[in-house]
């Protein structure tokens, strides 16, 4: 899951470009994006129409940066969050 965060967290990506990237087998992207969604640590960004007709949304992870530090019998988490909702949203707005 790990290596799906990290290949959507500069740029939103599709399901097929995270397989590509992170040489993951289909059922399993799947299953772990999925999973990623549910836990709101991955968002769709954008929903495209392809050529051919055919549907496909692009992933963005909502974290910048991650940190883990096991210090003293302490786990300290660091997180910087990826996705301003306002500026999203104003994007959106004006892009219509």
């Amino acid at each position: 899951m790990v290596s799906i965060v990290n290949s959507t967290m500069d740029q939103s990506k599709s399901v097929y470009d995270i397989i590509m990237e992170t040489k993951m087998p289909h059922t399993t992207a799947y299953r772990k994006i999925k999973w990623l969604v549910e836990q709101d640590l991955l968002v769709v960004d954008r929903i495209c129409i392809s050529d051919e007709g055919k549907k496909y949304s692009l992933f963005h992870s909502v974290f910048r940066t991650i940190v883990v530090k096991y210090e003293n019998i302490k786990i300290i988490i660091e997180a910087e969050q990826n996705i301003d909702p306002v500026n999203r949203l104003t994007e959106r707005f004006f892009s219509l």
